[in-house]
């Protein structure tokens, strides 16, 4: 009898014995939530901060976030000050030393060469980001560096896992850069048009796809436009030939829509990021959805 217990009470110890914990990821933003989720699969749970339906430059710092940062392994945003309203207060205020800096704390606008890098900081600019611009996620050969990084750190930070992120990381590669060849035929018709924005927000998207911004609702970021900027943006809009006026999710439509009724240029809502409209499921989804918007326009 005890030489058959003991198998059974072998069985029993390993069937008792919890499955190894996921990683805890705390993604700042949608995209980054996304990548994660592709890179690593099962063996991370990701808390995503906030949605493509939010401003991430203005997010209320709330005792849920701290709490989802205090419970990290791993904080994955942007970084280059995006967050820099909310964030450090999150990390300041959950106690997690482990993600405020070192291999615990991931900023992918850090690991690519950034557009719009200021030489001087002047408030009189505008809330101009002193690392340039954060919008990172709107350029897939970007994505792409970030991808690797990302990758390579889920492994520093959970070596255990190690095999598992680098074959996600090099499938993801794969399959991204035949989505890359793709979406670049198919953008190809955009080559050299001229469009408006909202906000700064898609310099990134442009400089991959040779279109040229020609004017911009707010004359310098987060500054409310004047009657003089308003009327000089009109005439420009009408007279340049311009594809469409661009807007992210989660802007208010009223600007772009008063600027398209007096210039008759179509105004385009453009996802941002994972989850800006039905299409955009995934980072693949994001790219599929914001060409086929832009097409849509040139019609």
């Amino acid at each position: 009898m005890k030489l058959l217990a003991i198998p059974v009470l072998l069985l029993a110890a390993l069937l008792s014995t919890p499955a190894q914990a996921k990683l805890k990821v705390f993604a700042c933003e949608p995209e980054w939530g996304s990548l994660v989720q592709e890179l690593a699969g099962d063996k991370v749970d990701v808390d995503v901060a906030t949605t493509a339906l939010q401003d991430v430059h203005v997010i209320e710092a709330k005792p849920s976030l701290i709490a989802k940062v205090r419970a990290a392994d791993l904080v994955v945003c942007t970084g280059a000050g995006l967050e820099v309203g909310w964030l450090p207060q999150l990390l300041q205020q959950s106690g997690n030393t482990k993600v405020a800096s070192g291999p615990g704390a991931f900023m992918a606008a850090m690991q690519v060469k950034r557009l719009e890098v200021p030489t001087t900081l002047d408030r009189a600019n505008g809330d101009v980001h002193p690392d340039g611009n954060p919008h990172v996620q709107m350029d897939p050969r970007r994505i792409l560096v970030i991808a690797k990084a990302l990758g390579a750190r889920l492994a520093q930070v959970d070596p255990a896992n190690a095999a598992t992120y680098q074959t996600r990381t090099d499938d993801f590669t794969k399959r991204w850069l035949a989505a890359m060849v793709r979406w670049k035929a198919e953008a190809a018709p955009l080559k050299g048009r001229k469009v408006v924005v909202h906000h700064i927000s898609w310099p990134y998207l442009w400089d991959w796809l040779g279109i040229q911004q020609i004017g911009a609702l707010e004359p310098k970021p987060a500054v409310p436009p004047t009657a003089a900027h308003l009327a000089a943006l009109v005439g420009t809009t009408k007279d340049s030939d311009t594809l469409v006026i661009v807007r992210a999710a989660y802007q208010d439509p009223k600007p772009a829509d008063w600027l398209s009724e007096r210039t008759g240029v179509p105004a385009v809502t453009l996802p941002f990021t994972v989850g800006g409209d039905a299409q955009s499921k995934d980072l693949f989804g994001l790219f599929d959805s914001t060409i086929d918007k832009l097409l849509g326009a040139a019609k």
